[in-house]
């Protein structure tokens, strides 16, 4: 009898592609490329996004819930906020002036909306209704709407600086006050109320299968771990990578420069999307919503004070106050999202609610 052949793990399209993924971004870092090049580092950075929610998913089942959404939500936050600062300190211009904020208001709409809808629609579809915890569903959305407040709204109104900036005793407030409630928040999630933050047991045979397969080794789930960030930074860096040609085609196509910025997040939050939609099918609901809502906390919490520092040696202005439009639909957001939170149920229509809002978002920042 002949014995099965094993494959190695080294040779795993998991582990292969984020290397190749990470060596296309060493390659393509600092140049300008040609067409086909652009090509294959978006297919490389595609692969690395597939590979990515992979390996996130095996150190989620490793260390389990709401662990396993707060390390992918803080390791796309943190490589996200060093490319927004090299962004800021490599550019010029009223191009880099609001990058910070348009990158922090993109996510908080990504998040908030697209991948709170998708995930209550891939919810509803399979059991008729999405169920959550409203407990920690709410006091996320709550933590979401002060952060985004405090720090894209308020300096709109303040009077300190002529324009929408932040003094620099206000921009000090700010940081602090936003790393204070990331920090607090985390706590809340992680030690201090974890069951609020828990999927619903619904006896779906989906949950019951995912919950009782094996847990992987520790040394299977700390590879995946420094996997997951070589995917990671191989996804932030070659989106980087293709922003030129991104930006080429925005100036050529006659839209404004926002644009770039709501491109590049999209690029760089599909693998919680991804895994937001995955755990969905698995009828775990609330996971989704903690990416969803944690990454936007993540974003803001630790962009405001990573930026705040970055300010004591960037050049220029630093614009964090959102305009009317916007505004506008950061409280249509909280609102819908309140209504929707509150019951700890929810049906196809508040998924297309948050989906239209998006929508709504992405068509403005075309045609504002």
């Amino acid at each position: 009898m002949i014995a099965a052949k094993r494959t190695s793990p080294l040779t795993d399209w998991t582990v292969l592609v984020p290397v190749v993924a990470l060596v296309a971004l060493v390659l393509s870092w600092g140049r300008e490329l040609p067409g086909f090049a652009v090509a294959l580092v978006a297919l490389c950075l595609a692969g690395a996004v597939l590979a990515a929610v992979h390996h996130a998913e095996v150190v989620a089942h490793r260390v389990g819930e709401p662990f396993g959404s707060l390390v992918l939500a803080v390791a796309v936050t943190i490589i996200e906020v060093a490319l927004i600062v090299t962004l800021m300190a490599g550019g010029e211009g009223d191009k880099t002036s609001s990058l910070a904020r348009d990158t922090v208001f993109a996510a908080v709409m990504i998040t908030c909306n697209g991948i709170v809808g998708l995930s209550l629609l891939v919810g509803a579809l399979r059991n008729r209704v999405a169920v959550f915890n409203a407990e920690g569903s709410g006091a996320a959305l709550a933590t979401v709407a002060t952060l985004a407040t405090l720090s894209l709204v308020l300096p709109t109104f303040t009077t300190t600086k002529p324009g929408p900036e932040f003094s620099t005793a206000q921009l000090t407030f700010a940081a602090v006050a936003s790393l204070a409630l990331y920090g607090l928040f985390v706590a809340v999630q992680t030690i201090r109320h974890r069951d609020y933050f828990l999927p619903v047991d619904t006896g779906s045979a989906a949950q019951s299968g995912d919950s009782h397969a094996a847990p992987p080794t520790t040394r299977a789930a700390l590879l995946s771990l420094g996997l997951l960030l070589v995917a990671l930074i191989a996804v932030v860096g070659d989106a980087k990578a293709v922003s030129p040609t991104i930006e080429t085609a925005v100036a050529k196509a006659g839209l404004p420069n926002a644009v770039v910025g709501v491109i590049i997040a999209l690029l760089v939050l599909m693998p919680e999307t991804l895994a937001a939609v995955r755990a969905a099918r698995r009828d775990r609901v609330q996971t989704s919503i903690n990416l969803a809502y944690g990454s936007a906390i993540a974003s803001i919490g630790l962009t405001i004070p990573a930026i705040a520092l970055a300010s004591i040696w960037l050049s220029g202005p630093l614009l964090l106050g959102l305009g009317p439009i916007h505004m506008v639909l950061l409280a249509l957001t909280v609102v819908v999202g309140a209504l929707t939170v509150v019951p700890g149920r929810a049906t196809l229509l508040q998924g297309g609610v948050h989906l239209v809002i998006l929508a709504a978002y992405l068509f403005l920042a075309v045609s504002p």
